[in-house]
């Protein structure tokens, strides 16, 4: 089995907020992939005395914890228990009510010698590739499914669709909305391959449509995490040179990380 991981920050000078980890236990069977995006609240407004690379890294260490020790919990019990724990651990200093407290985007997956769990909330991508090279995504699209206008941006949400009803949904300090994530389950004979992608990341194929799922997942093993990164970073630039045809009021760079794991 191999893992490999790699992320970039959209600016130089700004913290990092993904957030990624991939697990093995001491046995070997098995293991854990965790991947997530923390959302930059505009203009720093979000209640909270912590950051949000401080969010994500309470959050995702939970996850990686959870997932590994609680193999009696779903990764939707995991998810909640996750949030609750990381709640838990500034209710007293923040103000966990505000709508732009702090949160994060989720891709889980869980898997042993039996089946490959699975969970995707909000718009990260988890791709598992089948043993005769068919590409699956995982995704949660409910932010696609947004009538036009209901978005500033594709980074900065209106507040009415944030964790509402019709909207979208994210890790925050709720622990209800794990039962809003996409789950699933798939038997481990089936998969030789997963990989996990901030939208960052995804890009290469979501904006600028360089390939489908599979041809990101090829290039993921050929180039590396790294090399996918590199790639979506010169599309970026090129973009802009020509007038932002693909990106249009989206940020330049955004954060951007991604973990190949093979299986086997």
């Amino acid at each position: 089995m191999r893992i490999e991981l790699a992320t970039v920050p959209g600016s130089p000078e700004r913290p990092n907020e993904d957030w990624a980890s991939g697990s093995l236990p001491a046995s070997g069977q098995g293991g854990v992939l965790v991947l997530l995006d923390g959302v930059t609240p505009p203009h720093g407004d979000d209640g909270c005395v912590h950051s949000v690379p401080w969010f994500t890294a309470r959050l995702g260490g939970s996850l990686v914890e959870l997932s590994g020790s609680r193999p009696d919990l779903t990764l939707t019990g995991i998810l909640a228990a996750a949030i609750s724990r990381t709640a838990d651990a500034h209710r007293v200093t923040c103000d966990l009510s505000h709508e732009r407290t702090p949160q994060a985007t989720v891709a889980l997956a869980r898997w042993n010698e039996q089946a490959i769990e699975h969970l995707v909330l909000s718009d990260s991508a988890l791709l598992l590739e089948s043993s005769d090279g068919t590409v699956r995504a995982v995704l949660d699209d409910r932010l696609d499914r947004l009538p036009p206008g209901s978005l500033a941006s594709h980074e900065i949400a209106d507040s009415t669709v944030r964790n509402k009803e019709g909207g979208f949904f994210t890790a925050a300090a709720d622990p209800s909305v794990a039962a809003r994530a996409v789950t699933g389950s798939t038997p481990a004979s089936g998969v030789r391959a997963l990989a996990a992608l901030t939208d960052g990341a995804s890009r290469w194929t979501e904006v600028f449509g360089e390939g489908d799922w599979a041809g990101a997942l090829a290039l993921l093993r050929k180039a590396g995490p790294q090399g996918l990164i590199d790639r979506v970073r010169e599309l970026e630039l090129a973009d802009v040179e020509a007038g932002r045809v693909r990106l249009g009021r989206s940020k330049t760079h955004d954060d951007a990380t991604a973990l190949l794991v093979e299986l086997g």
